[in-house]
């Protein structure tokens, strides 16, 4: 009988912790998946943050680091520099971790031309703290922290991390998807694909941002959640290939 589904190695059996409809179930999947079909099972090391995110080394079937708050990627400098090019290192981050308290972090990891791949995880809210306003909450969008709305003049406007990550000399490879259709799903995984290809090849920094759903914070059911990221982060978050050195 032809196996038209299978679970994919690089996931272990524990279930998630996640909230109904958030996203991190379906991310994690296409890392996993993508790992696997690379044929990188025993030459792969993740790193894990502080968030929603932070047990994904129960998660994830290869070796994993657990990073104090926002410094994913100083670990992961370290695990690269010692282990070496034939193996994959990557982080997987929240805008809570990433854009704010990380911010210095990331930067300069992409300004060193690291060559590590950070899966930035962005669902314009503190998930795992109760919902406060992030660097990315949208202006008007309503957070613990700002119930009647983030505005312009008292927060300003909400950090684009592709589009600074980009104006980095030393990154090589920035791109943004997003996972809320088929069809999204989808260019995710290859863009997802890609950057660990450019990692294992040698090339410099690389970044797949993920747009994200919050529904427990957001207020919203599932399916809501999913249109209103199509109708208000996608606009302000276009996706797309913000820099490849490899196509210059």
């Amino acid at each position: 009988m032809a196996v038209l589904f299978e679970k994919t190695k690089l996931l272990t059996d524990k279930q998630f912790h996640y909230c109904p409809g958030c996203n991190h179930g379906i991310i994690h999947r296409l890392v996993a998946e993508v790992i696997d079909e690379m044929n990188l099972n025993g030459k792969v090391i993740g790193v894990a943050p502080v968030g929603c995110s932070v047990f994904a080394y129960d998660y994830f079937n290869c070796d994993m680091y657990e990073a104090a708050h926002g410094r994913a990627p100083a670990v992961a400098t370290g695990i690269k520099r010692s282990v070496g090019k034939d193996t994959l290192v990557f982080t997987y981050q929240g805008d809570g971790d990433l854009a704010s308290i990380g911010t210095a972090e990331i930067v300069h990891a992409a300004h060193r031309g690291e060559k590590i791949t950070t899966i930035f995880v962005n669902n314009a809210i503190y998930g795992m703290t109760g919902g406060q306003m992030a660097p990315t909450t949208l202006i008007g969008q309503k957070a613990t922290t700002c119930p009647a709305g983030r505005s312009e003049e008292w927060s300003g406007l909400p950090i684009k991390m592709c589009e600074m990550l980009a104006a980095v000399p030393s990154s090589y490879y920035i791109e943004r998807v997003a996972v809320n259709n088929t069809a999204n799903i989808a260019k995710a995984k290859k863009a997802i694909a890609k950057a660990f290809r450019l990692q294992m090849e040698g090339k410099g920094f690389t970044m797949i941002e993920v747009l994200s759903t919050c529904p427990t914070n957001w207020g919203l059911s599932p399916v809501e959640a999913l249109d209103w990221l199509e109708k208000n982060m996608i606009p302000y978050y276009p996706l797309g290939v913000y820099k490849d050195k490899e196509a210059e």
